[in-house]
């Protein structure tokens, strides 16, 4: 995946957006009101991780400075379906899963390597799936005191790795739990989950993994959020003297737009690893597609795009 990649992807987002614009002139203000209304709601439920909102966002990751050498990278595309069950008047259950398809080089690769080292050939280049996450947050359907929302429960690690440069080969339990308050255009919270190993494959280490994400978002009056946070791990088992976190900050900025009667959500951002183990990386690009498939049906627009202005 070379950067070529993500300069495509940016000329589609572009290219929605102008379709967008377009299609605002020709709609009727009474469609437009209506569809302003949907495009606030699903902005604000979209900046909640457990809002009662289905969605399947895309994540496109480009991290680089991998390695030894500092010229690996890798590619992540995070597939991460949140489908909200209403359990009774009172509860949610929300089901969050992360599915990650990888490709990465040269993470491992020591440069001037001796023909005859016992590392040669040198694995350069793994490809495939890594492990799947899933999380199960019970949560209020109403705001708690002083207008919290929250949402605790169990997660899991489930060893989806294809190579064994791609995952733990551990099956991993432990808790999980989001707060976060909205107060206008503000979205201000924190998830955070602990994973433990229960069940490793041969040859294989135990897993003990905090992941910690604070995320601070705002949204304007043209349905455009700005985020950042940080989405940051770490590994209790590293090796002694080797840096135990990986702390990425994101800074995003994402905008809802509407493809025919398909509501969507498209951002871009960049990262800066503020800390990360030897061999980390340095910097990384995302790219998000977001399809939206609000619980409750809105009104039918008859021209794709009137949700921006």
């Amino acid at each position: 995946m070379k950067y070529k990649t993500t300069s495509r992807a940016l000329s589609v987002v572009f290219a929605a957006f102008l379709l967008s614009v377009q299609g605002l002139h020709a709609t009727d203000a009474p469609e437009v009101e209506a569809d302003t209304d949907q495009a606030d709601k699903l902005a604000k439920q979209l900046a909640n991780p457990i809002s009662s909102l289905i969605s399947v966002p895309f994540q496109a990751n480009e991290d680089f400075g991998y390695g030894p050498s500092h010229n690996g990278y890798k590619f992540t595309l995070n597939i991460q379906p949140v489908i909200p069950i209403s359990l009774n008047k009172d509860w949610n259950l929300i089901l969050r899963t992360i599915v990650p398809v990888v490709s990465q080089h040269d993470l491992l690769y020591v440069e001037n390597l001796p023909k005859n080292s016992p590392l040669q050939p040198q694995n350069r280049s793994q490809d495939g799936l890594s492990d799947t996450t899933q999380s199960f947050f019970f949560s209020p359907k109403k705001p708690g005191p002083f207008g919290l929302i929250w949402g605790i429960g169990p997660a899991f690690l489930y060893p989806t790795g294809t190579h064994p440069f791609l995952g733990t080969g551990t099956f991993s339990i432990g808790p999980t739990v989001v707060v976060l308050k909205q107060m206008g255009g503000l979205t201000a919270g924190a998830l955070m989950n602990q994973l433990w190993s229960v069940g490793i494959e041969e040859d294989r280490k135990s897993v003990s993994q905090m992941f910690l994400q604070p995320f601070l978002s705002y949204t304007t009056k043209t349905h455009t959020t700005f985020t950042l946070n940080t989405e940051s791990t770490v590994n209790w088992n590293n090796t002694p003297g080797d840096a135990k976190w990986t702390i990425p900050l994101n800074f995003q900025v994402s905008q809802i737009l509407k493809i025919g009667n398909q509501p969507i959500s498209i951002g871009v951002g960049g990262r800066y690893y503020a800390d990360s183990p030897r061999y980390g990386p340095d910097w990384g690009v995302r790219f998000i597609v977001t399809l939206l498939y609000p619980t409750a049906k809105p009104k039918p627009a008859s021209v794709a795009g009137t949700y921006a202005k």
